[in-house]
Parts: C-alpha cells; sequence; structure tokens
C-alpha cells in the first residue's frame, strides 16, 4: 500500500494493458475513456524517456527515447514498445538528446503515421541528430561485423540513416507559448526548460478540465547561450525529471577548473579529450574555451570538434536567436563569435577524424558520445588510453554501467570494439557544467507553481536520484510517487 504522500500507480498489469508477451511487454487496449499515462521509459532508471498519454481513445507518447547505459537497458531497445504503434496518435518531444528522440525512426518503421510535435529549434537539431544516429548505428554494426565482436550474425542497426531521414518531415514545429490543438480534446503549449537549444516542458491540457505537464530534462539558471527554464502557472498532475533530484552541483568554479585541465595539457603536450554530448554540451564548452583565449586565460591551441552532429548542429545555436539569453544576444550584436574559439577545426568526414592521430599535443578532442558509449570518442579514447600524456575529462553526468562512468570509477582496462584497452591516462572529471538542474533549482522551478499538483511523478533518475527528489517534495505535503517500468496512473 502506498505510504502517506504518495499516490497509488497501478503496477503488474496497468489498467488499459494486457500481456500477451514472453517478455511481459504491454500491448495497449484503446477501449477505455479515462486519462491515463504509462510510463514505457525512464522510469525507475535516467535514459529510455516514454510516457503513453491516453485520453478519450486518444494515445500520445511524450518522448520517444532510446534506452541507453546498461546492457539490460539497451535490449530494451529491441522489444516491443508495448502498444499498437499504428494506433498511436501523436509524438511530442521535449529536446533533441537520444534518450528522448532516437527511438522515432524505429517507431515510423514499424508503422507509426501520426503527427509528431517540437520546438522549432529541436526540429531542426533532430534534421541533423536522428540521421547521424542512424549513420553511427550502421557504421557501428558494419565494424562489429568486420572484426566480429558480436553475438548476432550478422549485427544490424536498430534503424539506418535513411529510416532517420522519412522521421524528418513529420515533424511540425510549434513555437514556445503557442497551444496547439493536437487531437480531440487535448492542446499543447512549450515553455522552454533551459536544457538544451529548443528544451521545453510539455503542458498538455484536456477538454475534462485536467491539465498534465512534463517537464522534460530541465536546465539550470544562469548559464551561457540558451535562457533560463520559465515558471509554471498550474497544474493537476506533474512528470518531473529527477537526474539530480539527490544532489547539489558543486560550488566550484568549472571555467578555472577547465582552464587548470588545458594549461596542464599544454605544460605536458599532452592531449585533452572530452567526451561531450554534441548537442548542447560541446556547444557550452566551446564558448568557455573560447572565454577563456579572450580573456588571456589559456593559449590558443588546436581544438578538434570530432562529431559531424556537433559541427552541423552548432550553427543552429547560432540561427535560432529566439534561444539566446542577454550575454549570447549581446556578443553576436557585437559581431563577435561566441563559439567559435581559436584554432578550431570541425571534423566532419572520417578522414579528418583519423587525421587527429597526427597530432601529438598539445591539443584538445571534443567528441561524442558523452559518456562514451558510441561514436567517435571511442577511437580516440582506444589509441589515446594507454599514454600517460593523456587526460580524459568528463564534463557531464556518466549515467551506472557506462564506460564513462567505469572510467571515473577507476577501472584499469575498458572494452573498446572487441580489445581490452589499457589506462594509463589521468581520468578526470570538472563538475558544473552539467546541463540538469539539481534538486535546489529544480525546486526553484517547482515554486513557481501556484499550488501543488493533485499528483507528482518522478522520473528520469536512478533510484536514489528519483527517492531523493520524491522526499524532498513529500515533505512539501505533496502527493508524490516513484512510476516503475509499466505502471499505469489515472489523472
Amino acid at each position: 500500500m502506498p505510504g502517506k504522500g504518495s499516490t497509488k500507480v497501478n503496477r503488474g498489469v496497468p489498467s488499459g494493458l494486457n500481456t500477451s508477451t514472453r517478455d511481459g511487454s504491454y500491448n495497449l487496449r484503446l477501449s477505455y475513456r479515462m486519462t491515463t499515462v504509462t510510463f514505457l521509459g525512464a522510469a525507475g532508471t535516467v535514459t529510455g524517456s516514454r510516457h503513453l498519454v491516453t485520453h478519450n481513445g486518444q494515445t500520445i507518447l511524450l518522448d520517444c527515447g532510446l534506452f541507453q547505459g546498461k546492457k539490460k537497458w539497451r535490449q530494451r531497445n529491441w522489444q516491443p514498445i508495448g502498444f499498437d504503434v499504428s494506433k498511436l496518435d501523436a509524438i511530442i518531444v521535449s529536446h533533441a538528446h537520444i534518450d528522448h528522440t532516437g527511438y522515432l525512426p524505429r517507431l515510423i518503421k514499424e508503422g507509426f503515421k501520426g503527427k509528431i510535435f517540437s520546438t522549432p529549434a529541436t526540429r531542426d537539431l533532430l534534421a541533423i541528430m536522428l540521421p547521424d544516429s542512424g549513420r553511427i548505428q550502421e557504421e557501428d554494426a558494419r565494424y562489429a561485423n568486420k572484426k566480429k565482436f558480436t553475438k548476432h550474425k550478422p549485427a544490424q542497426p536498430l534503424y539506418t540513416e535513411k529510416d532517420a531521414a522519412k522521421t524528418i518531415p513529420m515533424i511540425q514545429a510549434v513555437p514556445y507559448a503557442t497551444d496547439t490543438h493536437i487531437v480531440s480534446g487535448v492542446s499543447l503549449s512549450f515553455s522552454r526548460a533551459g536544457h538544451i537549444l529548443g528544451s521545453a516542458a510539455i503542458t498538455l491540457d484536456f477538454n475534462n478540465g485536467k491539465r498534465l505537464v512534463f517537464s522534460g530534462d530541465l536546465g539550470r539558471y544562469d548559464t551561457p547561450i540558451v535562457c533560463d527554464p520559465e515558471p509554471l502557472d498550474t497544474t493537476t498532475a506533474l512528470i518531473i525529471e529527477c537526474t539530480y533530484g539527490d544532489r547539489k552541483h558543486s560550488d566550484a568554479d568549472p571555467v578555472a577548473d577547465l582552464a587548470t585541465e588545458v594549461e596542464k595539457i599544454v605544460k605536458e603536450k599532452g592531449c585533452l579529450i572530452i567526451p561531450a554530448f554534441a548537442i548542447g554540451r560541446t556547444q557550452h564548452i566551446l564558448y568557455i574555451l573560447r572565454k577563456l583565449q579572450d580573456d588571456g586565460r589559456i593559449p590558443p591551441l588546436p581544438i578538434y570538434v570530432d562529431s559531424p552532429m556537433a559541427c552541423n548542429a552548432t550553427p543552429l545555436y547560432l540561427m535560432h536567436r529566439e534561444e539566446h539569453d542577454d550575454e549570447m544576444a549581446n556578443i553576436i550584436v557585437r559581431g563577435e563569435e561566441p563559439i567559435h574559439p581559436k584554432h578550431v577545426s570541425f571534423c566532419r568526414s572520417v578522414a579528418q577524424s583519423r587525421a587527429i592521430n597526427d597530432d601529438p599535443g598539445p591539443c584538445i578532442i571534443i567528441s561524442a558520445s558523452g559518456m562514451a558509449t558510441g561514436g567517435r570518442v571511442l577511437h580516440h579514447l582506444k589509441r589515446r588510453l594507454p599514454s600517460k600524456k593523456t587526460t580524459v575529462l568528463f564534463v557531464g553526468y556518466q549515467a551506472y554501467g557506462t564506460r564513462g562512468r567505469r572510467l571515473l570509477e577507476g577501472e584499469k582496462e575498458v572494452k573498446i570494439h572487441g580489445e581490452w584497452i589499457p589506462v594509463n591516462a589521468k581520468i578526470g572529471q570538472v563538475y558544473g557544467f552539467s546541463g540538469h538542474a539539481d534538486y535546489e533549482e529544480t525546486e526553484r522551478w517547482l515554486d513557481s507553481l501556484k499550488k501543488p499538483p493533485e499528483n507528482t511523478y518522478c522520473v528520469h533518475g536512478e533510484p536514489s536520484g528519483l527517492e531523493g527528489m520524491a522526499e524532498k517534495l513529500r515533505k512539501r505535503g505533496w502527493n508524490v510517487s516513484v512510476p516503475a517500468l509499466g505502471d499505469t496512473v489515472e489523472l
């Protein structure tokens, strides 16, 4: 039984769903008329954001992300999503990160023909990000088959670049603060979430008077480039992200810490590898490196941005003026380039990526993925981890089970592309560059509500983060629950 301050959820076989597969996946029945939410991802974990909303027989999926991290989560990408895809009416994505959007091409490949909604900047990012994701999966499958380190014969991509390209024309861009009718009895509006370019909190208003707000990934206050999270108003129910639900960001100065690491690399004539998400974190780091150069705190040295997706996405950060905070806007007005430090090279082709190997240092390599789970950064780690002149600097959250987390925990060798690579490099982490709100910043955002929601659901966090945020909100007297995968709640 739920304790005081908790919300009852249906577990096992959720209301409106039944099981018919041996793996326990759920099949949706569209016969009921109530308004419900079923948590099909980012429930009990920090990845695979997917929340299925039903209202009067209409079905809406909030986010459509890939599961990342531990193998047991990644394998879920290959399992049935849990409902009849052809009967899904709409998908709304909060922002462009793969753990929130990366399953879209697969869903379309399986027969989804409804509407997809996002902010304009998110749509433009996805036009780059999803085909790139498909291309990376194809490359990884080919490499696995070539090196024969796959259990599947042959290894297949979850979807291809061509599959991903078919997704983009289906996305309808909706500006912030614009009420948009999406399906019968449901309207949508976006508000700025402050996480990355185009990131939004999602508000759904139902014709029965109920309102649901989904925070997406909530960003931080007073950070460069994008605007702060916008305040809430009122809501019946709230789905809140809890990546840092039990933690407060360090008070250390991340800019000073990054400058120190660059100075060390210059002195040692080594290589600084920064695994960074191609969308958001890469642009933030470029912004800071440019500022450090302008202030004379670091010398100009070769900087390689080795991610086709990051290379193509960076100009969008200049194009979407509606996203800029005052500082970013003022730099552009002065005719300066806010995210273009001296001696930066944007490496799009494989040949350009390989050519980085010829630079012994000092140099900086910024490459995806941010948790070292895939992408080109793996090739640089594979080559440079054995060297004591290499520093690998993580600038963001490292989920449990990822290669980045294992490196931070001190593993002396890691497996990359089927080979065990010795770790002689220095492994470090700079705190403060995270794009996720900590619990104090999340509570600051929640303070803007005129009254508490009737029910709040904690998602997108590891167990400690989920329970930590839930407990803080219960102390406020809020009704809070931490749904498990497959749970359904009625609004």
